[in-house]
């Protein structure tokens, strides 16, 4: 049994990870992240980055191979050739499904920073206050105010470009200037403004793409090939972001292939003192220790990290005696909203392919609004042009058809709805003990589903897309909807969530474990509602804020 010593260890290496290495390593703490998968460096390790869809064998497609080996990600997207490699062997690491949940799962340094949409916003304060108010859940522990500031510090170095907008319900952050809308979009923009005034906004997105030079990284080039990895480090990942910050401090050791399998517990200081890891591709067990231990391995991992550990002193494992740990799973629903056509713009194109679009912020259940649900939704969505590979019906193989496709084909516009989904107890995670991964381990089992309240905002989710986008010109409007399986938003949260009471919650307003000061989870676990915005910036700040107070702590002696 080897023995390894530092003053902080991190497990995971994804969006909230990486900023937990940077954060402790530039405080000067001697910090191992631990990373279960393998690893992808920077530029080098893009090996697909800068190919054409024509070098694909497949075009980028999927094969049947591929559909019988990935049964589960075959369900959405991101079953394709040209980043397979970036998503989970699922022979090698099944879970169960009690209900069916779409988890989505990337194991290597960087995990899914590499491969996120990037779209980051800033809470409100009604989503802090919502628990409260409704009666649902617990009350969030911190309120704006208390992230406001960690917020900034978080969007001045990833590098979010937005526009200040001035909307109530989404706060003005600290951005680089704003992509462009294309015309289409801002033809959609105007007649929206001049039918909805200022009772719904329709705006740029505000995303983690750099669009000026930003810390040895260069800005976008609008070639919308982010999840194959970027060279030009222009979108936020722990890779061109937060590791190498980190890394510059010369206190920070990365060590891949570390399945961590338990924090190892000390029930005379009731601290933790470090971590058991197996090396993924020795099968040797090694054990590491520190004085402060971030947990940062994704919602639903990080939960089963500390679900497996310190199991003699609390059945359900470290952070159980609450009786909440691995419940409240919440993701956004999606999968509903509308599209349709646009007229008169045939003479008009765009530049590149922006990584980005446009984003209506919620506007229900506000200001005194009562729909038959609470909380609300907000929309991504963009303006197009079909390109070569649309279908042309009525044309047969020839000079003609060839002609056509030379050619951009029609204008359209579309978008779907991204929708709170409540912290229900009984929507849950579970240690399967009668199944095992490859390395023997107990896997996760979901009990967890979409409830009424969300069943019936998907219904104004359609609704309300069909009549904006026909109130904005938009032509031949269909709605669509769909089962609003969770899991497909890859937006996992809630599985540790922070509270005000050790009852009734696993983490303190620190985001530390009620049973353990010394271990911090700042990921996706440690959130009590999940709002309808995209989630990771609060887990930036989050970290940054824990982190920041992690550190203080030490310095004082308390931990």
């Amino acid at each position: 049994m080897s023995t390894n010593t530092y003053d902080a260890i991190v497990i995971g290496s994804g969006i909230s990870g990486g900023w937990a290495a940077k954060e402790l390593s530039e405080k000067g703490l001697k910090t191992i992240m631990l990373e279960r998968g393998r690893n992808i460096e920077h530029i080098k390790d893009y090996v697909n980055a800068n190919k054409g869809p024509w070098e694909f064998e497949h075009r980028g497609g999927r094969t049947q191979k591929m559909i019988e080996d990935y049964p589960v990600l075959k369900r959405d997207y991101p079953l394709n050739e040209t980043n397979l490699d970036y998503w989970v062997d699922e022979k090698e690491s099944p879970y169960t499904e009690i209900k069916r949940f779409d988890w989505f799962r990337g194991y290597h340094v960087g995990g899914r920073s590499l491969m996120w949409g990037r779209q980051s916003y800033r809470w409100h304060e009604t989503d802090f206050e919502a628990n409260a108010k409704d009666g649902v859940g617990v009350d969030w522990p911190i309120r704006y105010k208390d992230l406001e500031k960690w917020y900034s510090y978080a969007e001045k170095f990833a590098g979010i470009s937005g526009n200040r907008d001035g909307v109530p319900i989404l706060p003005d952050g600290d951005f680089m200037p704003p992509m462009d809308m294309n015309i289409v979009e801002k033809d959609v923009q105007k007649r929206f403004k001049d039918f909805y005034k200022d009772s719904r906004h329709f705006v740029i997105g505000r995303t983690a793409n750099i669009t000026v030079p930003h810390n040895n990284r260069t800005n976008c080039q609008y070639r919308n090939k982010c999840w194959l990895g970027c060279p030009f480090g222009a979108y936020f990942s722990t890779q061109s972001a937060t590791l190498p910050a980190a890394m510059a401090t010369g206190n920070l050791t990365v060590r891949p292939w570390s399945i961590v399998t338990r924090i190892l517990y000390d029930k005379d200081t009731k601290k933790a003192k470090g971590v058991e890891i197996i090396d993924a591709e020795t099968n040797k067990t090694y054990e590491y220790y520190a004085k402060v231990i971030f947990v940062n391995a994704s919602a639903l991992n990080s939960a089963w990290v500390l679900m497996n550990s310190a199991t003699d002193v609390w059945e359900g494992g470290l952070g159980s005696s609450s009786g909440e740990l691995g419940h409240n799973v919440m993701d956004h629903h999606l999968g509903v909203g509308a599209g349709g056509r646009i007229e008169g713009f045939e003479d008009k194109y765009y530049f590149g392919r922006r990584a980005n679009g446009i984003y209506i912020p919620r506007y229900r259940n506000l200001n005194g609004e009562k729909r038959d649900y609470i909380r609300g939704f907000g929309y991504q969505g963009s303006g197009s042009r079909s390109n070569w590979s649309r279908d042309i019906a009525e044309m047969s193989i020839g000079a003609g058809f060839k002609d056509a496709l030379s050619e951009p084909g029609s204008w359209g516009f579309g978008m779907g709805g991204f929708g709170e989904t409540l912290p229900y107890h009984d929507n849950k995670i579970t240690l399967d003990k009668t199944k095992k991964d490859k390395w023997g381990l107990p896997i996760l089992a979901f009990d967890v589903e979409v409830k009424e309240n969300e069943k019936k905002m998907r219904v104004d989710m359609m609704n309300d897309a069909v009549e904006m986008l026909t109130k904005a010109g938009v032509k031949d409007v269909k709605g669509y909807t769909s089962d609003g399986i969770l899991g497909r938003g890859i937006h996992e949260m809630g599985t540790a969530r922070m509270g005000r009471d050790p009852k009734t919650s696993v983490l303190n307003e620190w985001n530390q474990v009620w049973d353990a000061k010394n271990v911090f989870v700042t990921d996706g676990a440690a959130m009590a509602s999940s709002a309808c915005q995209n989630p990771s910036l609060t887990y930036m700040a989050l970290t940054a804020r824990a982190a920041d107070y992690a550190v203080d702590q030490l310095k004082k002696g308390t931990l």
